[in-house]
């Protein structure tokens, strides 16, 4: 691996490069033999150039967005689902701009054919290269180093990628700073997970020195100093870390954005939340909508709405709970509306009203949030900005992310917002739609609050 490991973004380069012309090629031949006969649209040599332009900009675009060339980093069902899904929005809107070229739309048979044959090059090409890949790249032997003893659930995350991961050695932080880095030099990288800042600070040095690849899960205080302004006034720099939230430009581009947006969705998505709505009340004759109180900007309350998925007596005893992962309070109906995030689509008043953003930190109900901020304190960090529909934790993270994690994918967005970053993160909550492992509830061992909360403390009560 070391010896190819310096030629590894060219090979990826490579790769891609030759999915884009296979891809491209298709589109062209289906281009010259059905559609622009179908159509009686015809170009000269450059107007075909053009065509071909447009869609090889769209298909690198969307194929780039969803991650559709990121085999190594994503697992290989991820990648496939990526680059459909890519093709699929490639495919619609080309087939919408030669209707409107032609004044008339193409046979539709035409583009589900077109489909069919990009899916057979997707699988192909996929399942080729990841056999090239592992081969010249395989798992890293990885020497895991860990804190407290909560830090070792991310063995369960690093076993799911064992394509490009091999936990070879596990050890405490205990055994000492110059123990673990004799040992750093038999493996290809070292984990270090929440261990002292002092402490990993000097292995990060010493690493370095030896030229030792080192993985970090980081800590809040890491993500505001990674995101902070470098500033030259004086001989020596300073790092300014303003931790003020949005700026009164950026609040009202996105306020224009959430009106706009949510308007344009409340208009399309009508029909869908007239059957929403029909299938809840005729499954038990309940309320449709359920409203529950939670928590935005600055700690205001507000009344989120949801499709109602749970049974009307789902918390008759009157205690917050999350929903478990075989939640039995869940209908049938609401099983269905939740996996495609049907549910949240009454959200959509809430983000014209001003109580949440399009994109923004989940909102969380008060009594569940007082009980994170016991023992997480920093957590009511992420009220520094409106709560949103869908959000960074969302796209990055899972339904039974950790608070901890979920309050670092969140001031993560807090600290890089740009209106550009919003347009990115809606897009891509069009691929986390149907991904199971983003509306999976917590586990079982983990719906009360004491376990979650014990197994997210460390040993002096502190997280």
């Amino acid at each position: 691996m070391k010896k190819y490991e310096r030629y590894k973004r060219i090979i990826h380069l490579t790769a891609s490069f030759i999915l884009v012309i296979l891809l491209v090629a298709v589109y062209m031949r289906f281009w010259y033999k059905l559609i622009s006969p179908s159509t009686g649209v015809w170009y000269w040599r450059r107007g075909n150039w053009v065509i071909m332009g447009l869609y090889t900009i769209m298909l690198l675009f969307f194929v780039t967005m969803y991650g559709g060339f990121r085999l190594g980093d994503l697992e290989k069902g991820n990648v496939i689902y990526s680059q459909i899904l890519s093709m699929v929005f490639v495919n619609f809107i080309t087939y919408i701009q030669i209707a409107l070229l032609a004044y008339k739309f193409p046979k539709i048979w035409i583009f589900l054919l077109l489909m069919i044959c990009d899916m057979m090059i997707i699988a192909v090409w996929t399942n080729i290269y990841a056999v090239i890949y592992q081969r010249i790249f395989p798992p890293r032997r990885l020497l895991l180093v860990y804190g407290q003893p909560h830090a070792l659930e991310i063995l369960g995350k690093l076993r799911q990628r064992e394509d490009r991961y091999k936990i070879e050695k596990i050890v405490s932080i205990e055994i000492g700073e110059e123990s673990i880095l004799t040992m750093a030099d038999d493996y290809d990288g070292v984990i270090l997970c929440d261990i002292p800042t002092s402490v990993r600070n000097f292995i990060l040095k010493a690493c370095f020195q030896k030229s030792i690849r080192v993985y970090m899960t980081p800590k809040i205080s890491d993500i505001l100093v990674r995101n902070s302004t470098e500033m030259h006034t004086f001989d020596t720099p300073l790092l300014l870390s303003r931790n003020s939230g949005l700026t009164p430009e950026q609040q009202f581009g996105k306020r224009c954005l959430d009106i706009f947006v949510s308007v344009l969705m409340i208009v399309l998505a009508s029909p869908i939340v007239l059957l929403t709505g029909m299938a809840v009340k005729m499954y038990d004759k309940g309320s449709i909508l359920y409203k529950q109180k939670r928590l935005t900007i600055n700690g205001k309350e507000f009344y989120v709405y949801k499709f109602r998925s749970m049974r009307m007596d789902a918390e008759k005893d009157g205690i917050a709970r999350l929903a478990s992962e075989h939640d039995e309070r869940i209908t049938p109906v609401g099983k269905l509306i939740r996996m495609t995030r049907i549910d949240e689509l009454p959200q959509l008043w809430n983000v014209l009203k001003g109580d949440m953003s399009l994109v923004g930190p989940r909102p969380e109900r008060p009594e569940i949030a007082a009980e994170y901020e016991k023992w997480l304190p920093q957590f009511k960090s992420r009220l520094k900005v409106k709560a949103g529909l869908t959000g960074y934790a969302q796209i990055y993270g899972k339904y039974n992310t950790t608070p901890y994690d979920k309050l670092k994918l969140d001031l993560t967005y807090i600290q890089n917002y740009s209106f550009v970053m919003d347009l990115k993160l809606l897009l891509l909550t069009v691929k986390i739609l149907f991904m199971k492992e983003s509306t999976e509830g917590v586990a079982s061992s983990e719906e009360a609050f004491g376990d979650r909360d014990e197994a997210w403390k460390g040993k002096d009560g502190k997280a």
